[in-house]
Formats: structure tokens, C-alpha cells, sequence
């Protein structure tokens, strides 16, 4: 759901309505007055499994509890393409430049009304963290952990691709690692 309440177009209160839609009658946050409707789709989200001096980089956001660290996101924007803008994000978040980009999969993330792109990049430079995010750690291949979501599932594909058989935090440890999050 989402946390509209007005139209945009009109400022009319918008209200569940249902209309015909190629697919069958669909009930969506509609504008009784002007037709407007939001449509929610999904938004793109680039995710970087960030290859770093032969390890993996995991980043901690300045939000997230302390032993929470995960790849490298953020938002897609107008007018690049998503290999340009996971280097770009890259570049912001950590400051290194990217030399390689190769895509990984797409992963639904429902809880966020998300896609993630994922990518395996390989980059170089001196890490210099965003005041988005406030830590850093790199991994050895076998001593990287999954996590239950989108883009963990993308970090074990590629764990995959590697030969490396991916192991996952067990209910107990995820939970741990994101108290104070839910």
C-alpha cells in the first residue's frame, strides 16, 4: 500500500476503485474526480556486490544496528543506464571506481515494493565512506553469510557462480543482526 491520500492532478481524495484492466477488474488508488491513478509499480533499486583488492565489500548504513552490513544500493536515476548508475553509486557511497560491471540477476523485494538489479563489480581506489554509511568490512569468498532477502539471495547466486556453496544465517543470527530494525 501506499502513502498517498490526494491526487496529485486534482487534490481530490483518491479511494480504492476498481476498473477494467487488460488483466481482469484491478483495484488501485484511483481519483474519482479526474481518473488519475497510481499505479505503485515497483521501483528499481541497484544493488553492487563490490569486488575489492580480491575480497568482498559489505557497507554498513548509519541507520542499520551494528552487526548489520550489506551490499552497496541505491535508486536508479532519469537518464542513465543501471550500469552507470550502480557505478555511480559506487562512486558516492564509497568512493572507488568501478573498472568491471556484470550483471548478476533481478530480485523481487515485496516488503519494499522493490526490484533489485544486481551487479558483480570490481573496483579500485581508497575507500571513503558517505555520511550514509558509517562502516565497512571485506570478506573472503567463504566467510561471506546470506541473508534472507533480495538482495542476499543475489549475493548467494553469485557465491554460486564463483563455486562457492552459500550459507545462510540462520533464523536466530538474521534476527540478531537486524534487531532493532522491525
Amino acid at each position: 500500500m501506499t502513502d498517498w491520500n490526494f491526487c496529485p492532478c486534482c487534490a481530490t481524495a483518491l479511494a480504492m476503485i476498481a476498473v477494467e484492466e487488460d488483466g481482469g477488474p484491478k483495484e488501485r488508488l484511483r481519483c474519482p474526480a479526474c481518473g488519475f491513478t497510481h499505479w505503485n509499480n515497483p521501483t528499481p533499486v541497484l544493488a553492487a556486490i563490490v569486488e575489492y583488492r580480491g575480497q568482498v565489500l559489505l557497507a554498513r548504513n548509519a541507520a542499520w544496528p551494528a552487526k548489520m552490513f550489506a551490499l552497496i544500493t541505491g535508486f536508479m536515476e532519469a537518464g542513465e543506464t543501471p550500469q552507470e548508475g550502480i557505478a555511480r553509486e559506487v562512486k558516492e557511497e564509497t568512493n572507488l571506481d568501478v573498472r568491471e560491471v556484470n550483471i548478476v540477476g533481478a530480485y523481487d523485494f515485496q516488503r519494499m515494493n522493490q526490484v533489485i538489479i544486481a551487479y558483480h563489480v570490481v573496483a579500485e581506489g581508497e575507500v571513503k565512506l558517505s555520511p550514509e554509511l558509517v562502516d565497512w568490512r571485506l570478506y573472503d569468498l567463504p566467510d561471506l553469510k546470506c541473508w534472507p532477502a533480495g538482495t542476499g539471495y543475489a549475493l548467494a547466486d553469485w557465491l554460486r557462480s564463483r563455486g562457492h556453496e552459500p550459507v545462510f544465517f540462520t533464523a536466530e543470527e538474521n534476527a540478531e543482526r537486524r534487531r532493532g530494525l522491525d
